[in-house]
C-alpha cells in the first residue's frame, strides 16, 4: 500500500512479458500504430497526503510510470510504444472491504491497443 516500487517477482513478470511483446511486435502490420497502455490502479484507502504521493491518483500514475521506466531503462523497450495511465481506485476488480481484496486492487494492467 502507498508504494510504486516493483517487487522482484513483478520485475520478472514484466521482463517475461517484454520478451513476448518484442516477439509479437514483428507480426503487427506496419500501418497499425500500436502502444502498450500501462494502467496503474490503487485500493480505495486514502493516502495521508504527506508522503511521496498526495493521493491515489498520483500513486496510480507512479505505479504505471515505474513499469514504463523499467521497460525502457532496464529492458530497452521502445518508449514510443508505451503510455502510462493512472486510474486510482476508480476501476476495482474486487470489493474494497477486506485487506485481501484491497491488495487485488493494487495492480498494474498492460493493454495492447492502438494509439
Amino acid at each position: 500500500p502507498g508504494e510504486a516500487t516493483l517487487s522482484p517477482a513483478g520485475r520478472d513478470q514484466i521482463a517475461e512479458l517484454a520478451v513476448l511483446l518484442t516477439e509479437i511486435s514483428d507480426e503487427i502490420p506496419a500501418e497499425i500504430d500500436w502502444i502498450i497502455r500501462v494502467d496503474g490502479h490503487t485500493d480505495s484507502l486514502p493516502l495521508s497526503g504527506t508522503g511521496r504521493y498526495r493521493d491515489n491518483w498520483e500513486l496510480s500514475q507512479g505505479r504505471a510510470l515505474a513499469v514504463v521506466r523499467y521497460l525502457t531503462d532496464e529492458l530497452g523497450f521502445p518508449a514510443n510504444r508505451l503510455a502510462p495511465t493512472g486510474f486510482a481506485d476508480t476501476r476495482p476488480i474486487a470489493p474494497q472491504d477486506t485487506p485481501e481484496d484491497r491488495a487485488l486492487n493494487r495492480r498494474i494492467e498492460l493493454k495492447l491497443t492502438e494509439r
